[in-house]
């Protein structure tokens, strides 16, 4: 969350000359409501199970640049998915960053809580090793959209020819 997903994800894909798909945006237009409700009426886990069923379905498709919710990655299949199909770059920031870009943003409901701050904390210390599988990792804080997909790009040609 606040790490510039859909913002990079956008810019890539034009970049490419490629579609762009928000996996968060897909489910909501499917479910024809909210994360946020569906957190609310049904729970995290309902969620995952439909985000890791929109991502088998894009999996399918070519030349898509998929921004996914920083959730996603704690399902080895999920993983296995994307790795086979494409490539897992992990946006990251600071917590302070992450709290500056999100503050506000009822949307939210891993941060729908009293204190935000000891969420995103928390959150990243436990995806961390799950982040860490992630084929390249950039730090968004003091980065542009356009500086992130362009260090993409680059990323993205060395690791083919790897």
């Amino acid at each position: 969350m606040g790490t510039g997903k859909t913002a990079v994800g956008q810019a890539l894909a034009k970049k490419k000359k490629w579609r762009f798909v928000d996996l968060d945006e897909l489910i909501e237009l499917r479910e024809e409501r909210t994360i946020y409700s569906i957190f609310a009426q049904e729970g995290e886990s309902h969620f995952r199970r439909l985000e890791s069923r929109v991502l088998k379905e894009m999996a399918r498709e070519k030349k898509f640049v998929v921004a996914c919710g920083g959730g996603i990655v704690i399902n080895e299949t999920n993983v296995k998915i994307m790795k086979e199909t494409g490539m897992i770059i992990c946006l990251t920031a600071s917590p302070r960053v992450i709290l500056e870009r999100t503050k506000g943003q009822t949307h939210r409901p891993l941060l729908n809580v009293s204190d935000p701050a000891k969420r995103i904390e928390f959150l990243l210390k436990l995806r961390a090793p799950f982040y860490a599988r992630a084929d390249k990792t950039i730090d968004t804080s003091r980065l542009t959209v356009k500086q992130v997909a362009d260090k993409i790009l680059k990323s993205t040609v060395k690791l083919k020819k790897k």
